[in-house]
């Protein structure tokens, strides 16, 4: 392998995106996974599949993307001024699935890479990703194989890995105008060169493969729990939550809109059905209440 190869993480992306669909597809055993492959007009393109309406996953959608450009956008260049000018490529994986069932948590998961190259300067490059839950009905076993899987993931790169990167997912998918954490995180890493370019790879392949094992215990232990209206209601107003991160916050949405990404692909982790409601509170007491008096506090479930 040479020092940077885009090739073999192109390669393993588009791999990931296929065995994540296969193994989703398979638990939902309804639905399937449409496939919409596009090309954006500044260069590169993807393949963005979701599946709809399926008996457990209301929506899912995994989306890979390989796109690149000759003028990086603000949001790249606010802490890299020294990128200003230089032509890039980014690829990645991104996923979010909306179950159906209010006991089974939502999930999200991302990988990816980015290289600029300018003349006159060495190429410039990093890995990003991670994984986080957000559930609506905590089970502390639940969080415990979460987390417990993601501290597997990270334990061959250091001991400080998992804790460092927990640390910054806690940090990260924080809701500063509500005061309180998106879900129970997991792990989140970006600007990652510290390390070689083989071992960097390395890790984010550890993180990308983990992700369905982390994941689909906890849908086969919730996924046929009884719910009803009340559960479903509360469902889709802790989804408002998970719009409003993604639409003031997160980093790869606000790159996507600002490079002239596919609006409809870059959207398409977005929940089917959501509401808000003013001033709606929990009852004292409640399962509801308790999801945010004891379950988005940021802790260390292993």
């Amino acid at each position: 392998m040479s020092d940077i190869d885009s090739a073999a993480v192109r390669d393993y992306l588009t791999d990931l995106q296929d065995r994540i669909c296969a193994a989703l597809a398979a638990e939902d055993g309804g639905a399937d996974f449409v496939e919409d492959r596009w090309q954006r007009p500044g260069g590169g393109g993807g393949r963005s599949r979701v599946l709809s309406d399926g008996r457990v996953f209301e929506k899912g959608g995994v989306g890979f993307s390989h796109v690149f450009g000759d003028q990086l956008p603000p949001s790249a260049t606010a802490h890299r001024p020294e990128l200003a000018g230089a032509t890039w490529q980014a690829l990645g994986v991104s996923l979010v699935i909306h179950p159906r069932n209010p006991y089974v948590p939502t999930s999200h998961a991302n990988v990816r890479f980015f290289i600029a190259e300018k003349p006159g300067m060495a190429p410039v490059w990093w890995f990003g990703g991670g994984y986080d839950l957000t559930p609506y009905y905590g089970f502390d076993e639940d969080c415990v194989h979460w987390h417990q899987t993601a501290r597997t993931a990270c334990a061959p790169f250091g001991a400080d890995v998992y804790p460092r990167f927990k640390r910054w997912c806690d940090e990260y998918f924080f809701l500063k105008h509500r005061n309180e954490p998106r879900g129970i995180g997991g792990l989140f890493f970006d600007d990652l060169n510290a390390w070689s370019f083989e071992r960097s790879f390395e890790f984010l392949r550890a993180v990308g493969d983990s992700y369905v094992p982390a994941y689909l215990p906890i849908v086969q232990k919730r996924r046929d729990t009884p719910y009803g209206e009340r559960e479903r209601e509360f469902q889709l107003l802790r989804r408002g939550r998970y719009v409003e991160f993604n639409l003031v916050y997160d980093r790869g949405t606000l790159f996507g809109l600002q490079s002239g990404g596919r609006t409809e692909s870059i959207l398409m982790s977005l929940p089917p059905l959501v509401r808000w409601e003013y001033n709606a509170q929990p009852e004292p007491g409640s399962p509801e209440a308790a999801l945010t008096e004891r379950f988005l506090k940021a802790r260390d479930w292993v």
